[in-house]
């Protein structure tokens, strides 16, 4: 199908483009992996899309005061290919390599995928495991959000009518943390059925830090912290994890669809949390 005709805006500065969105009516183009197919099905029928593209400073990656600061316009390849991320947030890092496929990874946007809050997106469950910082602008200024306030619902954040996404920051991850991702994807679409993010640190022998973020199995991602009060101060062994990752899915709500049925996604959550944190444990320290 084709979509319906729109207006075009292609801002040169933020400022620009903020003035374009102030009435909340436009749709915003980052990388288009979401909203192109929507608008092609007539799901989203705009009469405005601006095009982000133009605006500079939105496409940056730096480090600062131990963080990693990185513009809304990076792209899924350079959040798994570039040396600083690879070296300062393997988790981010590892979570962009598992999106879609390389036709998607060299389009798609880290700040576009943020801000459609797709259920089954993989950045989310990162995000929360890092207690990301999600800087949002509009004309009145800006703010910055934790992770676990900005994602609201199903396609549903924090975002206000006529503000954007500009950056993500991460923490620099520490020496000897282990952090793994893992997934059980949708073969066909690369999405995640249930995607589990784990950081851990130990210290004498035990547990000193655990951090879990789950997408796909809610109708939102959610930091575990059920699961990381478990395994905290433990020796981190396979019956810890196996008893910290049971509690996973306990007071959610699973999603099910065609894909998976809310029993199906529970026990898949309770499965790959227990493997990132296996993952995530054997190389801590």
């Amino acid at each position: 199908m084709i979509a319906q005709n729109f207006e075009y805006e292609t801002p040169a500065t933020l400022e620009e483009a903020l003035e374009l969105v102030a009435d909340g009516s436009a749709k915003v183009l980052a990388g288009g992996m979401s909203l192109i197919p929507l608008m092609k099905l007539r799901l989203a029928v705009p009469e405005k899309v601006v095009d982000l593209r133009r605006v500079p400073g939105l496409n940056s990656i730096r480090a600062a005061e131990g963080r990693l600061h990185i513009g809304a316009l990076v792209t899924h390849y350079e959040l798994e290919s570039t040396p600083l991320v690879r070296r300062s947030c393997p988790l981010l890092a590892a979570a962009a390599a598992s999106i879609g496929d390389v036709q998607v990874r060299n389009l798609g946007t880290l700040g576009g995928s943020v801000a459609h809050a797709d259920p089954a997106a993989d950045y989310p469950a990162a995000l929360q495991a890092l207690e990301a910082g999600i800087r949002i602008a509009g004309k009145s200024g800006e703010r910055t959000v934790s992770a676990a306030e900005f994602f609201v619902d199903t396609f549903t954040t924090a975002l206000e009518p006529g503000e954007l996404v500009v950056e993500v920051s991460v923490p620099v991850e520490a020496a000897g943390n282990g952090v793994s991702y893992q997934k059980c994807d949708q073969l066909a679409s690369g999405f995640a059925l249930v995607g589990v993010a784990a950081r851990v640190a130990k210290e004498g022998g035990k547990v000193s830090m655990a951090r879990v973020g789950v997408t796909g199995l809610a109708g939102s991602s959610y930091r575990a912290e059920n699961v990381e009060a478990l395994l905290a101060g433990t020796a981190g062994n396979a019956q810890d994890v196996t008893r910290a990752a049971a509690a996973v899915a306990e007071g959610k709500e699973a999603n099910s669809d065609i894909h998976a049925s809310a029993d199906y996604r529970a026990h898949l959550a309770r499965v790959y949390t227990a493997r990132a944190l296996r993952a995530a444990l054997g190389t801590a320290g």
